[in-house]
């Protein structure tokens, strides 16, 4: 409900002194009189119910064909506002990129792949991790959190990829998700951008973006991704993961969007959400749209913004 915007200050006081002169002039007038003007009384209000207020029309129902075309629109500007979208992991050969998929849960690519350096440097293999001591993996991977349960999955994968795979990261998703720690995501991600198979990476800000856009209303990451699916053209979907994910990062936060400063704001459902004033929502811009460094020390040669720096030292006690 809008609530009723005040009059200008100017107005106001232009209205006290016209009501204060009036004050004035009356007794006045009633003292020329020598007499006093009997009191007039009010009349009696009738009692009236308040009228409700009005609410915001209601969003016409979008038929599902002008869903699909909004949707592969918003795809299109995407695409032209992020040409350099790219896998924000480091990474040179699929068992890498594997790892560092599986050490990002819970955590941000930036610390993967400022973590990652001294991890492949000591066991560049899988039968190299299968072969790390537990205690020494877990101190490898110590930054990234969870790092008891990721070193657990990181052996057991690194294992079956040495036992049932002849050390090869596999190319098909059934086989990945058998693989300790592999779900689909983690699976979409190594094929997508390992071996050139189309895949939807459904992570928490792609989920987030898909409801917002009004592809989905699912929260299951799996339902998300067949909804998701069912719009795009397959050859689309890898780059479309990295499209929306970038967007997510950059503009669409999770609690408080830049949408003032968003470029495909007339085609969101979701806009008025986050800031729409112009000037704030360019103060909550992140990575390369904020003038900041992005998430990969080592980003592709396109790439518009600056690397990430390493990992600072640790400070030696004193």
């Amino acid at each position: 409900m809008n609530a009723t915007p005040e009059k200008p200050a100017a107005a106001k006081k232009a209205v006290t002194k016209k009501a204060t002169a009036a004050a004035g002039r009356a007794p006045a007038k009633q003292a020329a009189a020598g007499k006093a003007a009997p009191a007039k009384k009010a009349p009696a209000k009738k009692a009236t119910a308040k009228t409700p207020a009005k609410k915001a029309p209601a969003r016409k129902p979008e038929s599902r064909v002008a869903m699909v075309r909004r949707a592969r629109r918003i795809n299109r500007e995407l695409a032209e506002l992020y040409p350099y979208a790219h896998p924000e992991l480091d990474f040179t050969n699929p068992f890498e990129l594997l790892v560092a998929t599986v050490l990002s849960a819970q955590t941000t690519d930036l610390r993967v792949n400022q973590t990652t350096p001294r991890l492949f440097a000591v066991c560049p293999t899988p039968e190299d991790m299968a072969a790390m001591p537990p205690e020494k993996l877990e101190e490898l991977i110590r930054p990234t959190g969870f790092f008891r349960a990721k070193t657990k999955s990181l052996i057991g994968l690194s294992a079956a990829l040495r036992d049932r795979f002849g050390g090869e990261v596999p190319g098909r998703l059934e086989d990945l998700v058998t693989l300790p720690g592999v779900g689909r995501k983690t699976a979409n991600v190594v094929l997508g951008n390992a071996f050139g198979v189309p895949g939807i990476t459904v992570d928490t800000h792609f989920g987030r973006l898909a409801r917002r856009f009004g592809w989905t209303t699912a929260e299951d990451a799996e339902k998300v991704e067949a909804d998701v699916a069912e719009i795009f053209p397959k050859s689309e979907w890898t780059m479309l993961s990295h499209r929306v994910v970038f967007h997510g990062r950059r503009v669409c936060h999770s609690r408080k969007p830049a949408c003032g400063a968003c470029a495909i704001a007339p085609l969101c459902p979701a806009y008025g959400e986050g800031e729409t004033d112009p000037e704030k929502a360019g103060k909550l811009l992140k990575y390369e749209l904020g003038g900041q460094p992005g998430q990969r020390l080592k980003p592709p040669a396109d790439y518009p913004g600056r690397p990430a720096p390493p990992m600072a030292p640790p400070v030696a006690a004193s």
